[in-house]
């Protein structure tokens, strides 16, 4: 079967040579492109979208996306990781000037596969322009680069809010007060390696830190936390201080709960109203039937 020429439901400009059935977009349609990472928000952000009247284009950077984004979308292409400029072409073929991004891009997918994911030569000029090559230091370079280009990028939180997680205990089983002290003393530890920007994520037991999220991730961080802890840890998750909500916005899963259930921890707290909570009403009950309290925090708490 031949490959079409690249249009709005198209893979095109030899990025794939997989066809989709993209839908029947209306006359001048509001298009969004979905730049998507793996895990299941970017589907949770299509849905939103196109409930707000968006025709959803996505765009799933492989490795680590998989395709479950293929379905939900409207017009669905893949992107390998690294194609900086394959990615500034496609958004301007297709005439895209909004954009949002969602879902995991690992950090260590850039030391783990060296010969798998190749820079081309705009990802290496805009690389080699940095400072360092902390989380913020990349993606605001991409997100300049793209608005350079005349796209502008949506905060995340634009199509999560019913997501975001609320002020106050959300599972049945509560902190107890020791708990909360553990919360109180791992807050202030989050939001100091957070403007550091080398993780979101503490855990701790007994006001004693098992762990800090780096490069390897939420999930790692509390099974090697866990591991310390032995069992009954508390996990705090927030945002950084000088968090663009355009990208890595702090998120739990279905994942992160799994990760808490074999590392026995009890606690989860969330910084309310700026961390995801995927699948939200599934999680809750999930975290229930574990046993494990989710708590949405706030300064006002302590």
């Amino acid at each position: 079967m031949p490959v079409k020429k690249a249009g709005i439901g198209d893979q095109g400009l030899g990025i794939s040579e997989k066809e989709t059935n993209p839908q029947s977009p209306t006359p001048n349609p509001r298009l969004l492109g979905l730049i998507a990472g793996m895990g299941q928000l970017p589907v949770s952000i299509a849905t939103e979208a196109k409930k707000m009247g968006y025709y959803v284009v996505g765009i799933a950077l492989q490795p680590p996306a998989d395709e479950s984004l293929r379905p939900v979308a409207d017009a669905f292409h893949i992107i390998r990781l690294g194609s900086f400029g394959s990615l500034l072409s496609l958004l301007k073929k297709l005439s895209i000037t909004e954009a949002v991004m969602a879902g995991k891009v690992p950090k260590k997918l850039l030391y783990e596969n060296k010969k798998d994911i190749v820079p081309d030569l705009k990802a290496m000029k805009l690389l080699f322009s940095l400072k360092d090559l902390s989380d913020d230091s990349i993606m605001n370079a991409v997100v300049g680069e793209l608005e350079k280009k005349g796209v502008r990028i949506h905060k995340t939180t634009t199509f999560t809010k019913p997501l975001l997680a609320p002020v106050g205990v959300l599972t049945r089983q509560k902190p107890s007060r020791d708990d909360m002290k553990d919360i109180e003393f791992g807050w202030a530890i989050a939001r100091k390696i957070g403007k550091l920007d080398i993780g979101q994520t503490v855990v701790v037991k007994n006001r004693a830190v098992m762990a800090v999220e780096a490069i390897e991730g939420t999930d790692e961080a509390i099974l090697r936390g866990g591991a310390l802890a032995q069992k009954d840890a508390v996990v705090i998750k927030v945002s950084k201080p000088q968090q663009d909500m355009r990208f890595d916005v702090p998120a739990v899963g279905a994942a992160t709960l799994h990760s808490m259930m074999k590392a026995r921890a009890k606690v989860l707290a969330l910084e309310a109203s700026r961390c995801i909570i995927i699948d939200k009403d599934n999680f809750l009950r999930e975290a229930d039937k574990a046993g494990i309290s989710v708590i949405g925090i706030s300064p006002d708490n302590f």
